[in-house]
This record gives structure tokens, sequence and C-alpha cells, in this order.
């Protein structure tokens, strides 16, 4: 059984899920919200949201919560790269995939970008194409070029479109 609970955030209606272990999604709509789910806040969900509003308000720059993303080998182990790219700076898709150990995979990075099921807290939205532009994202590209934005005003810096 899941639980899943919304808050409003200053980016809009969010909704949560955890599995009792794990946040297992983040939602920009009620759309795609498991059906064998509860409508129910959990310690774990307040938390989750409190984190997601300290990011939002430019006060956290980092997540201290139990992940649980369901989905391929592959997509696990891209979701696991995103959790690496610092907070303000950006990769480009094949960046991502150099570090998957595949350089050629950029489209498979893509579509598990895409298929990322916690937007925000496994940050998709720092990669970008090869030309520096952004390029799709689940909550659209405008939330994509506000939470960029954030991160650039509150790291108080440019955002670094290469690893170092």
């Amino acid at each position: 059984m899941t639980n899943t609970f919304f808050y409003e955030t200053i980016i809009g209606k969010i909704g949560i899920t955890e599995n009792g272990t794990g946040i297992t999604r983040l939602s920009f709509s009620e759309e795609g919200i498991p059906s064998n789910t509860q409508l129910k806040e959990t310690p774990l969900l307040a938390e989750a949201a409190k984190q997601l509003k300290d990011y939002l308000s430019g006060k956290r720059t980092a997540f201290d919560l139990p992940l649980a993303p369901s989905g391929t080998k592959f997509q696990e182990k891209v979701w696991k790269i995103l959790l690496t790219i610092p907070y303000g700076a950006t990769w480009s898709y094949k960046q991502v995939a150099e570090a998957a150990g595949n350089p050629k995979a950029c489209r498979a990075v893509g579509m598990a970008n895409n298929k990322n099921p916690i937007a925000v807290f496994i940050p998709c939205h720092r990669v970008i194409g090869a030309n520096g532009k952004l390029v799709g994202y689940g909550g659209g590209l405008n939330l994509k070029e506000q939470l960029l934005a954030l991160e650039k005003t509150a790291s108080g810096s440019r955002f670094l479109l290469y690893r170092t």
C-alpha cells in the first residue's frame, strides 16, 4: 500500500507518494497517482514536503530523504547519477551517458530522465541539451527554467555547464 498527499507550493500543487520506506513519486498534478494509494499524510511525506518547501525557498540545496524509485537497471543507474549533479550545476545528456559508462547512450539517458518518477528530489531538471538549451521536463520547460534559476540565485553562482 502506498500513501500520497498533496501540498500547495510556490510551483503549484505537488503530490508526493511513499511506500512505507521511501519516496516513490512526485507528481505535478493528480494524474498518474497509483490507484492503490491512500490519500494520507505520513511523517515521511510531511518531511519530504518540508524539505521541498525549504528547497523552493532557497534554504536547502540537498535532500535527505529515503528515495525508492522503480525502473529498469539502466534507469535506476541514470537516476543515481542525477543525484550527483551538484546544486546549481547542469550536465548535458552526453555527460550523464558518459558517467553511466556509455557515451553513445544520450537518447537512453533522455528516456530515463523522462521516466524519472521523483522529479526535483532526483534533479533531472539539471540535465540540458548539449547546446546549452533547456529540453524536456515533466513539469514543463517553464518549471525547469524556474528551478534552474532558483538554484542559480540561491547558490550565488552561474550555472556550471560542464562538470569538473
